[in-house]
């Protein structure tokens, strides 16, 4: 079963089990794919799939951070949940060793040298972490490694 069949069953299922939350993220998230895909004038790959629900997560991380700030314990809350529904469909983030092996094997394979080659990094380290890290997180360490070489 594709990525985005698992994801239509899974509105079916919230549907049923009457799940606001839920059903109301993955509503969105089939909105984007829908969009993704006029817009690429094809079905998007699992890849990009991917990299859309990673965006839908982070703009609801953003959105509880503000709802928290404000004290609507209400939305937040219900942020939280369209969150965890969310990462159901996300591979297994990587370990912080994950991550540093990872950042270690792409600075070689590029040969980066110093800070001046985070570009070079980041853009051949984030299509093999996509949906499995976050991008703020990937940039601190790639950078914390370049520094201690240059």
């Amino acid at each position: 079963m594709s990525l985005q069949q698992q994801i239509e069953q899974a509105l079916k299922d919230a549907m049923r089990e009457k799940n606001e939350d839920k059903r109301n993220a993955i509503r969105s998230l089939l909105t984007a794919i829908k969009n993704k895909e006029k817009e690429l004038k094809r079905s998007p790959a699992e890849a990009e799939i991917q990299q859309l629900i990673a965006t839908q997560i982070k703009q609801r991380r953003e959105s509880l951070e503000h709802y928290s700030q404000a004290g609507r314990k209400d939305l937040a809350c219900s942020e939280e949940n369209e969150i965890t529904a969310l990462q159901a469909f996300l591979p297994a983030a990587l370990t912080p060793d994950q991550l540093d092996s990872l950042v270690t094997g792409v600075i070689k394979e590029v040969d980066a040298r110093s800070p001046k080659d985070m570009g070079k990094v980041m853009k051949a380290l984030m299509p093999r972490v996509a949906g499995r890290a976050d991008g703020r997180q990937v940039n601190e360490v790639v950078k914390e490694k370049l520094q201690s070489l240059g």
